[in-house]
């Protein structure tokens, strides 16, 4: 199951009565306006990366409802003492006037995040309204990643993300997400818009990193196998050159 890490963007917003009883939904005890801090994400769109890849609509769509309740922690640390914030409010909107680089327009997925004001986060509160801590990147899973070129899956067919065919620079579909892990903030994102790195694993890759549905066994076709299991695990590569 291909397993992605996306970057996005952080934007301040003002809280309202709506919002409040969002918030509330997930609390325990109703919090007050005051006791609150919120903000807003892009957390990814339809347009064509850096990595060569983009979502489909219909993925944002479903991304969307996988988000909702999903926390926000740091670094991809998967520990409660990283947790700060949970978003409370996704949608999907589409910019008018606005076409990506596959000629459709541009969609992108916003939510809306709070934490708790206390005095141990005071600091991140206003790093973000400072714009010091402004880009996060999100942790999904997706279920299908399809050419530009002849609409097959990627990891199987014989064209390369990047590589021209015709005039027409081939790049990866992300469709049929099947989960949405977290939000982390993140100090370098990849993307120009909601910047990406990402992971797969795949059920149908064997130990030695080729698909089991790869047609042949040439060395073109393994060199692609390969190459994509690298591409596919930069995230991991990403963060520990960031950390040296």
């Amino acid at each position: 199951m291909p397993k992605l890490h996306k970057s996005a963007q952080i934007s301040a917003q003002e809280l309202s009565a709506e919002d409040l009883a969002l918030i509330n939904n997930y609390t325990l005890n109703e919090l007050t306006a005051d006791q609150v801090y919120t903000f807003r994400l892009t957390l990814c769109d339809n347009e064509i990366d850096r990595a060569q890849e983009r979502f489909t609509v219909d993925a944002l769509k479903t991304l969307s409802d996988l988000f909702l309740g999903r926390t926000i922690i740091a670094d991809h640390n998967w520990s409660s003492a990283q947790q700060t914030a949970r978003i409370y409010r996704t949608e999907v909107v589409q910019e008018e006037g606005v076409t990506t680089k596959a000629g459709e327009p541009y969609t992108k997925l916003v939510a809306n995040a709070y934490m708790v004001r206390t005095e141990s986060n005071g600091d991140l509160i206003q790093e973000i309204q400072a714009g010091i801590k402004k880009e996060v990147s999100v942790g999904c899973a997706v279920a299908r990643v399809t050419c530009s070129v002849c609409g097959c899956d990627y990891r199987s067919c014989g064209h390369w993300a990047g590589k021209a065919y015709d005039g027409t620079r081939c790049h990866k579909i992300l469709g049929n997400p099947t989960d949405a892990y977290e939000v982390s903030f993140v100090a370098v994102p990849a993307q120009r818009k909601a910047g990406v790195t990402k992971a797969y694993e795949d059920e149908d890759a064997d130990d030695t990193g080729t698909d089991k549905n790869t047609p042949d066994n040439t060395d073109e076709t393994a060199e692609k196998a390969i190459q994509t299991d690298i591409d596919l695990l930069d995230v991991f590569i990403f963060h520990e050159k960031q950390k040296g």
